[in-house]
């Protein structure tokens, strides 16, 4: 039996139920609701230590979302917006995976990843997302079409985590259906380049 596509949300801040952290909650409801599996990283969860290429992943929690990383088919990552770019804490997670370079997919290779920011207002917001999709790049990872900016002065989350805007919460499951559509082309095609290539052995 086929093993449900897992896809790993990644963001916030040391706030616990930060908009960022609420926001990646959205997508990976959805995600479930789409037939996934999730895990979410966040608040604690990303303290880390700074990345060092010197040495070693150390500590538990970098050595689990390097891991979660590894594992993934589709990836969701939020930042507040900072000073207009990404927060310290998610850009050091996302150095972490830096530990995946000599994997048998190096970094975030193969993955559709989501992106979202949060901001008080739109310039921030829309910067941060912008920056996110760049670093996903890098990563050699695949930004989903829609990228989300939540302005918190016009939209977000009441008390229970539900998102109060109808169009918000619209795009965040958007970003959901893209991550878990192309996760599962590429499960689909991966599976049918393995065919082929055992089929053209056998001939």
């Amino acid at each position: 039996m086929e093993q449900p596509l897992r896809v790993v949300g990644i963001g916030g801040s040391t706030r616990f139920g930060s908009t960022a952290e609420r926001a990646v909650r959205a997508v990976l409801t959805e995600a479930e609701r789409l037939g996934a599996r999730t895990t979410l990283l966040a608040g604690d969860d990303l303290l880390l230590p700074m990345y060092d290429p010197r040495g070693p992943v150390r500590g538990p929690r970098a050595e689990r979302l390097v891991a979660e990383v590894a594992a993934a088919d589709g990836l969701v990552v939020a930042s507040p917006a900072y000073h207009g770019g990404i927060s310290g804490l998610v850009k050091n997670a996302l150095d972490h995976v830096e530990e995946l370079r000599g994997d048998a997919r190096p970094y975030f290779t193969g993955r559709a990843v989501g992106c979202l920011a949060v901001g008080a207002g739109w310039p921030g917001a829309v910067a941060t997302v912008a920056a996110l999709r760049d670093v996903v790049c890098a990563l050699r990872g695949w930004p989903v079409p829609l990228g989300v900016a939540v302005n918190t002065a016009e939209a977000g989350f009441g008390p229970d985590g539900r998102c109060t805007d109808a169009r918000l919460q619209s795009q965040l499951e958007t970003v959901a259906a893209q991550v878990v559509e192309f996760a599962a082309m590429r499960r689909a095609g991966a599976g049918a380049a393995a065919g082929e290539l055992i089929a053209a052995g056998g001939a």
